[in-house]
């Protein structure tokens, strides 16, 4: 499994854990931010952007609050 693999898969896990709250995407957000490193969050991040369509709603609605200042 490539390295980008495995962060889409540890990501949606994430998300999973936290599916169950009405603030996911927030909760997901706080998490990446706080236990990933920056590179890791750029690989996912661009990765979102060319469009992978692996990546849960709830991580790609974090990656933006992750961007937003």
């Amino acid at each position: 499994m490539s390295e980008i693999d495995q962060l889409v898969k540890m990501a949606n896990q994430i998300a999973d854990n936290f599916a169950f709250h009405e603030d996911a995407a927030a909760r997901v957000a706080d998490h990446i931010q706080r236990f990933w490193a920056p590179s890791m969050r750029q690989k996912l991040r661009e990765q979102a952007v060319a469009g992978d369509e692996r990546i849960k709603p709830q991580v790609k609605q974090a990656l933006e609050r992750l961007e937003a200042p």
